[in-house]
């Protein structure tokens, strides 16, 4: 083999090694740039909920509603990122970050079905048939509270792995 044909295949070589850096770094940057923007929807989810309980014991079933839907929309936003991030990504994340990703998912599952049944609960008040609606907004509350144990399950892991998990990214 003439020392012609060597370079070439050795360019050849180089360019899909290089290829493949790129594409790994980048799949690693989406995956960080992604991640910040699930923590923040999963926050306004969390603070829109919060709005639409402190609303409902106000009696202001219209607002309420509106906080309850805003919630739910930005839990949906999170799990189809999270969803995502697994199915377009999952060679590219460790062990930890995947239990990490199942865990939110689980969290996020949890606090849209407490979404949905919050808003059951708000109709329910809203024709005053007040029995019904407190036992949806009960379901609620205990889906709210299975959500937060995934929530501190999430934070232990965080915690435990701090050479994953750096200050400027979830991952």
């Amino acid at each position: 083999m003439s020392s012609y044909s060597k370079l070439i295949i050795f360019i050849i070589v180089l360019i899909f090694i290089s290829a493949a850096i790129v594409f790994i770094d980048s799949s690693v940057d989406n995956i960080n740039k992604t991640m910040p923007e699930i923590s923040d929807l999963i926050e306004k989810g969390d603070n829109a909920y919060n709005d639409a309980v402190e609303l409902v014991n106000n009696k202001n079933y219209d607002e309420s509603m509106s906080k309850a839907i805003s919630a739910g929309n930005s839990y949906n936003a999170s799990l189809y990122n999270l969803q995502v991030i697994k199915s377009n990504y999952s060679s590219d994340i460790n062990d930890v970050q995947n239990r990490y990703i199942d865990i939110v998912i689980k969290e996020l599952e949890l606090k849209i079905n407490a979404a949905d049944k919050l808003k059951e609960a708000i109709d329910c008040f809203k024709v005053n048939s007040n029995s019904t609606g407190t036992s949806y907004a009960s379901e609620a509350n205990d889906l709210i509270f299975e959500a937060s144990n995934y929530q501190n399950e999430r934070d232990t892991i965080v915690k435990e792995n701090p050479k994953v998990f750096k200050q400027d990214s979830i991952i």
